[in-house]
């Protein structure tokens, strides 16, 4: 199996450099490979988790987008890697079942160019007990199996209401980023749903307790401070228990400990910290301390031709001289370089006369269905723009809709289609079957 242009990881920025440079070249010129079926907007996690978004109404097949965006796919995960011969090892895949029959063999493809953008994972910073006894929302399994827990739980709760009134579900959250306070805020949201699905017994801030522990001063550290504050307001408005300036030093089955203070706990999710994939330093590329495959400023793993790396994976060192930071908006910004560079090697044109650089163009935090709190940057250096409520949620989803116009193709533009978009996202959906 040979292609020009092979691609491994369908994240937000292999996705949407693999459907762009498919549309362009076709399928003959470009491969994307990874060990799902599926993706899923990454952002969108913790609505999974929470129940509020059902992963098969959201979820775009690979093979799908392989198909109207003229590339071809791969399903498996990579294993190995010859950079002298150009050649990738892709797993086999098995049926899954308790016989493991095997349905697709290991393979190996060969490359003219190769794209690493396998994303991050969970770096637990060595915590007793973390990877054995949390839930990272990495992928949407882990989203699917928080989500099956909590019901789970939920039901065992609403049994021993009876015989016990103090009965209830207890919820840590480890990590006070976006990820961590997003989830917190949509599962309160989910949780005053749920009395409709026959929990009749549970009042949602009294029995569903959501405690989230950050260690820094203040929660969303790397944002203006009249975000954090804002984001604080709208947590203890929904009854969410947040502690800060707080380390977790151990984590068992039955709760989370932060110095001499024990937080009881049947569901933990881990939103601390993440890092680079293990695997890359099998691979025989340099990498940076970090884990990160480390690249230049053209995006090109250093002293191997051919081989390039983008988002959470790639150490990329901006002009300021710190490392572009692991978001979605930077992967989204790197496959779009990327394009400009294949697409003028394909044309014969010389390479760009200017390095990546990371424009931070602001974020935005979601806070339920309805509600949003974020900076926007301005065009002048330092300058930015708070804002909140409806109108930051129109600029959340905005960006959900950006990204699949990136992998469609296409999109449905103007106000007809975001409030389609809305209607679709706001429906009280609390998924538990």
């Amino acid at each position: 199996m040979q292609s020009k242009i092979v691609i491994v990881g369908g994240g937000a920025g292999g996705l949407e450099l693999a459907c762009k440079l498919g549309r362009k070249l076709g399928p003959q010129a470009v491969m994307l490979v990874d060990s799902r079926l599926f993706h899923i907007w990454k952002p969108s996690l913790h609505e999974v988790a929470a129940g509020t978004l059902d992963v098969h109404q959201e979820g775009l097949s690979y093979q799908m987008l392989a198909h109207d965006n003229h590339f071809t796919f791969v399903y498996g995960p990579m294993l190995a890697l010859d950079a002298s011969r150009r050649v990738l090892t892709v797993g086999a895949i098995s049926a899954g079942d308790d016989h493991g029959e095997e349905i697709l063999p290991e393979r190996q493809i060969g490359f003219e160019k190769l794209v690493i953008a396998v994303g991050s994972t969970s770096n637990y910073f060595g915590v007793p007990g973390a990877a054995e006894h949390t839930i990272s929302l990495n992928a949407t399994e882990d989203a699917e199996r928080f989500r099956l827990t909590l019901l789970k739980l939920l039901t065992l709760a609403e049994l021993k209401k009876s015989v016990a009134a103090d009965a209830g579900v207890d919820v840590v959250i480890i990590g006070g980023g976006a990820t961590g306070v997003e989830l917190a805020a949509e599962l309160r949201e989910a949780s005053d749903v749920y009395a409709t699905y026959g929990f009749r017994q549970l009042q949602a801030e009294r029995d569903v307790r959501i405690t989230l522990l950050e260690g820094a001063p203040r929660i969303l550290a790397p944002l203006p401070e009249k975000v954090s504050s804002a984001a604080l307001a709208l947590l203890r408005e929904r009854a969410v228990k947040v502690v800060t300036d707080t380390r977790v030093t151990a984590i068992d089955a039955t709760g989370v400990t932060a110095g001499d203070t024990v937080y009881p706990a049947q569901i933990v999710v881990w939103a601390a910290g993440i890092k680079a994939p293990d695997f890359l330093k099998t691979l025989g590329l340099p990498t940076v301390k970090s884990g990160q495959l480390d690249v230049d400023g053209t995006l090109a793993v250093k002293g191997v031709d051919g081989i390039y790396a983008l988002g959470d994976c790639a150490a990329c060192v901006g002009p300021d001289g710190k490392l572009v930071p692991p978001r979605a908006q930077a992967a989204h910004q790197m496959a779009d370089y990327l394009v400009e560079t294949f697409m003028r090697q394909h044309k014969g044109q010389p390479p760009q006369d200017k390095p990546y650089v990371y424009r931070d163009y602001g974020s935005l935090v979601s806070f339920g269905q309805t509600t949003s709190v974020g900076s926007l940057m301005g065009s002048l250096k330092g300058l930015s723009w708070f804002v909140d409520g409806f109108v930051a949620r129109m600029m959340y989803v905005s960006l959900h809709l950006l990204h699949h116009k990136a992998v469609l193709g296409t999109v449905r533009t103007g106000v007809l289609a975001v409030a389609r978009f809305l209607i679709k996202r706001t429906t009280p959906l609390v998924k538990l079957h």
